[in-house]
Parts: structure tokens; C-alpha cells; sequence
């Protein structure tokens, strides 16, 4: 069973797409009508469904038959297909680009899906991943709250070094890297969607849509980090608190490359 397959439930609730990071997709990716793009880790497909009605021709993967029955339910005209990002079982120089969301933390082998996402690619096409490094996340208040839940979604996400090196070593060049900080008016709630808004932690459909607290946490630790936060957005120590994790290294990253 994939992950997905048992986390997943009401994830279509609280995960839609962001017309921020939707619009910023579409600009990086610079999708052309006629040509064939994919989303690899579609989950239930709002942001490939969102950038179809646009008027662009694009395929969902994703290795979850759930999240795939969500998205065929949804939108039964597009064409959804049930793979990994190491083994897309489609045909070499097909695909005229790619993207990837919130997705690469949860691949067996970066190198080999990096390696079988070039194959797929037709010639000087792009890949855009939308991902948060470890030290972004390191700046997340969360880890005042939930260090162990943190520290757990951290060690599971890849470093920048290991995803550039997986990138070379498969063929891809970086074009650019554009940070991204979280809006008040964020529509996808993932994790550090509370950033400035930590009531939205309190609401279990908005945690049981995000991987860290609905399959890395420990209940025990859940529960006394919330009563600590409610207690201190009461008392306003919350504040301070959220001061110290301020930075500018971005919360999230647009990662775009080409083959």
C-alpha cells in the first residue's frame, strides 16, 4: 500500500491548488498549446486539472491508486497514470516538460528519477520542482512546537547538494532557483501553510492533509505542542517566538531546470 493510500483521506479538502504557486508554475514551466506535459506526484490533481483548464494538454502520475480514483472522479476527462517517478512506464522524448510539487521527499531514489525523468523529456524541455531544503525548514516555527515531527520531515527531505548532484548526474542544468515565502492567503494548506496564521494547526482536517503531522508524528508530542501554542498566541508569547525564526532564506523553493 503507498502512502497516500492511507494518509490521503480527505486530502482533496484542504490541499487545493494555490493560484500564487499555480501561476508561478505555468511561468516557469512556459507550457505551449499542442504540446504534452506531465505532473509527476500528482496526488489527486488539483494543480495539473488547474493548469488542463488553461487549455494545456497534461498527464497526472502518481504511485497512489486512491489519490488517482480521486482525480479521475473529479476529472474524468483527463488521462491519469499510475507510476513512480523512477519507472513513469512511458516512452523516451514524449513529454515536452515537467513538474514536480511538494513531491521529491517522498521518491525511493532521487538519482533514478531524475534519470528517468530526462529519458522522457524531448530535448532542451524544462522540469520545475516546487520543494522546501532542510535548512528552509529549520526556520519553520513548527520546530519550537513539534522538534521531533520536524526533525523527522527534515532528515526525509533532501539536501540541495544531493538534489544538484542528482540533477547533474542525470543530464539537467539549473536555469534558477526562486524562493518562496508563505502567504497569509494561501488556498494549499502543507505544512508551514500556519506560518502566519497558527490557528489553521488546530483544525485536524487541515493536519490529516499534511504528511509530517498525519504520518511522521507522535500523538503525544501533537497534542502538548498544540497546547502550548494555543497558550502562547493567548498570552502573545506566540509572537515572539515567531520573530526568532524569522529569515530570508525563503520557506519554499521553485527549482527549474532543463535537459
Amino acid at each position: 500500500m503507498e502512502k497516500y493510500d492511507h494518509i490521503g483521506i480527505g486530502y482533496n479538502q484542504t490541499r487545493q491548488a494555490d493560484p500564487y504557486l499555480l501561476s508561478r508554475i505555468v511561468h516557469h514551466l512556459a507550457p505551449e498549446v499542442g504540446k504534452t506535459y506531465l505532473e509527476i506526484g500528482c496526488g489527486t490533481g488539483n494543480y495539473t486539472a488547474a493548469i488542463a483548464s488553461q487549455g494545456y494538454q497534461i498527464i497526472g502520475i502518481d504511485p497512489s491508486e486512491h489519490m488517482l480514483a480521486i482525480a479521475s472522479e473529479l476529472h474524468p476527462n483527463m488521462h491519469w497514470l499510475q507510476g513512480r517517478a523512477e519507472r513513469t512506464n512511458m516512452k523516451e522524448d514524449t513529454i515536452d516538460g515537467i513538474f514536480a510539487f511538494l513531491t521529491i521527499h517522498h521518491w525511493n531514489d532521487l538519482y533514478e528519477s531524475f534519470k528517468e525523468l530526462y529519458s522522457v523529456l524531448k530535448p532542451n524541455s524544462k522540469f520545475v520542482i516546487f520543494t522546501s531544503s532542510p535548512d528552509q525548514m529549520k526556520g519553520y516555527w513548527l520546530n519550537h512546537y513539534f522538534p521531533k515531527m520536524l526533525n523527522d520531515s527534515i532528515q526525509q527531505m533532501p539536501s540541495m547538494d544531493l538534489i544538484k548532484d542528482a540533477l547533474d548526474n542525470a543530464g539537467f542544468k539549473i536555469d534558477t532557483i526562486e524562493k518562496y515565502f508563505v502567504q497569509p492567503d494561501l488556498r494549499d494548506k502543507f505544512l508551514y501553510c500556519g506560518k502566519d496564521n497558527p490557528q489553521l494547526y488546530f483544525l485536524p482536517e487541515i493536519r490529516s492533509g499534511i504528511s509530517s503531522f498525519s504520518d511522521l508524528s507522535n500523538q503525544l508530542e501533537v497534542i502538548n505542542g498544540l497546547t502550548q501554542l494555543k497558550e502562547d498566541i493567548e498570552s502573545k508569547k506566540f509572537l515572539d517566538v515567531q520573530s526568532d525564526y524569522n529569515n530570508d532564506k525563503g520557506d519554499y523553493q521553485f527549482i527549474i531546470c532543463r535537459n
